[in-house]
């Protein structure tokens, strides 16, 4: 299989990046191209898939398999997605069962079970993009601003709650509507909303649990704004896995949401910020080949 690995240097270590462009080289059947700016990824999954290759593999964290997937589905293409785990969080990868060591990972490659999976449209009156993970809004929104990427190559995974802790002073309720399907809006005074499709964010916090990537829905999860003592208590709910269960919290599984909110709700798309305005998001069923590890199960909650 013509196999193309679209590694973004700056995601792990370069001890990383020198034994996968080591266990690669001499393949005739595989290359790597390195990207060089935000965007390129995007490009050269298009690019790549055009011409010929039939398994695009995005090496980086979840921003880099996010522009792979964007390439992938702006190009109409039919290649099979691969996953090699260079990230901070590697969250869609957990929810894959895909090894953390990336060359365990580059061998799955050609041994790894294939299945098909969901995707997420966005649409808002500013952009329109695709994901694969979980696209976020509200305080996740607000996390997503400050972090950078020094905050996230000192602290790695800590680098999610040391965001958060950051924001936690500045704690904004958004006032907010909520459509599904096709009803009415619903109104609903909102911390966080969560529109799933893998189960983990911020480096395997289960922020969707019960999501599958295979059925069709998106796992959408309101948390209510709350008093901080009330917020602590949904915050120790979602570390357990349990936080579905909050009267703070409610959880519906669709196939469309449109959400709109005062002030605007920053929305992240697998970790990536979009756009600040109305959101439609919709799943696209079985949209999508991808090399998954022998232990996944799309059922399995975490």
């Amino acid at each position: 299989m013509r196999t193309c690995i679209l590694m973004n240097p700056k995601a792990g270590s370069a001890a990383q990046g020198a034994a996968l462009r080591g266990a690669v080289a001499g393949r005739s059947d595989t290359i790597i191209r390195e990207t060089r700016r935000p965007g390129d990824a995007r490009a050269l999954a298009a690019e790549m898939s055009r011409a010929g290759y039939e398994l695009i593999v995005a090496a980086g964290g979840d921003g880099t398999i996010n522009e792979v997937v964007n390439g992938l589905a702006a190009a109409s293409a039919h290649a099979t997605l691969g996953i090699i785990p260079l990230g901070t969080g590697n969250d869609l990868a957990r929810t894959l069962a895909i090894p953390s060591d990336p060359l365990e990972a580059l061998a799955l490659l050609t041994r790894g079970p294939v299945r098909v999976i969901d995707l997420m449209k966005i649409e808002s009156a500013d952009a329109t993009a695709y994901g694969i993970n979980v696209a976020a809004g509200g305080f996740s929104g607000q996390v997503d601003e400050v972090l950078t990427e020094e905050l996230k190559a000192t602290w790695g995974p800590l680098a999610y709650l040391i965001g958060a802790a950051r924001v936690l002073p500045d704690l904004t309720g958004y006032e907010t509507t909520i459509a599904w399907e096709d009803g009415p809006p619903e109104r609903v005074e909102a911390l966080n909303v969560v529109v799933a499709n893998g189960r983990t964010v911020g480096g395997g916090i289960p922020v969707a649990p019960a999501a599958n990537p295979e059925d069709g829905r998106l796992d959408v999860v309101v948390v209510r704004y709350s008093s901080v003592v009330e917020l602590m208590g949904v915050a120790a709910r979602l570390l357990a896995g349990n936080y579905l269960t909050s009267e703070r919290v409610f959880h519906r599984q669709v196939r469309r949401v449109r959400i709109a909110s005062r002030p605007g709700m920053w929305f992240n798309v697998d970790g990536e910020l979009l756009t600040n305005e109305p959101v439609t998001i919709s799943v696209l069923p079985q949209a999508l080949r991808v090399v998954v590890g022998p232990t996944y199960a799309p059922n399995r909650t975490v």
